[in-house]
């Protein structure tokens, strides 16, 4: 008789190196790595959340391949593209306990279509479980963010190429031009 072992927080930190990793549903989910593209949007963000963190004074802006711990019954971790939480933290190598107020995921080259739909859809309802205030789906294609806040997660304010997004309420007063975030 076989007996399934589920996948452990020690199993994340010892996953293979070709690439990252989520632990949901009691199994390590490999995340391929991104483009050129879909990398530089990701750092571009990183980079005005962390400007965020200096004027504040608060907060945390994280960039992307760190794992956010959660104890929720379906996903036991997160790897935003970039993330911001809401208290600076103490330089550690380990992962991070909770999850973040506002997560950013970058749609890559395979992530386009309906199922990739349905799957950012059922991430977001995970980020929302876990306390993230909002999730940006950021689509390099179309050149737009569709911002979904927690109280509100089946209605996404649409930032297209001419317009400023933000992430209210996670980060008050936070904002980003789209067309700095789609460019090149």
């Amino acid at each position: 008789m076989v007996t399934k072992t589920e996948a452990t927080i020690e199993d994340l930190y010892n996953a293979p190196d070709d690439g990252k990793y989520e632990l949901v549903d009691g199994r390590l989910v490999y995340m391929s790595p991104t483009g050129l593209r879909p990398t530089r949007i990701s750092q571009r963000i990183c980079r005005a959340l962390e400007h965020y963190e200096e004027a504040t004074g608060s907060g945390m802006a994280i960039g992307d391949n760190l794992g956010f711990i959660v104890r929720q019954p379906r996903v036991r971790s997160f790897s935003p593209d970039a993330a911001y939480i809401a208290t600076a933290l103490t330089e550690t190598d380990d992962f991070v306990e909770g999850a973040p107020v506002f997560a950013v995921e970058v749609r890559s080259q395979g992530d386009y279509g309906p199922a990739s739909d349905a799957a950012y859809a059922a991430k977001r309802a995970d980020y929302f479980a876990a306390g993230t205030r909002v999730v940006w789906d950021v689509n390099p294609r179309a050149q737009t963010v569709a911002s979904y806040r927690a109280d509100a997660p089946d209605a996404p304010r649409l930032f297209r190429s001419e317009e400023i997004a933000d992430a209210e309420p996670a980060l008050p007063g936070w904002q980003m031009a789209v067309r700095d975030i789609s460019r090149v």
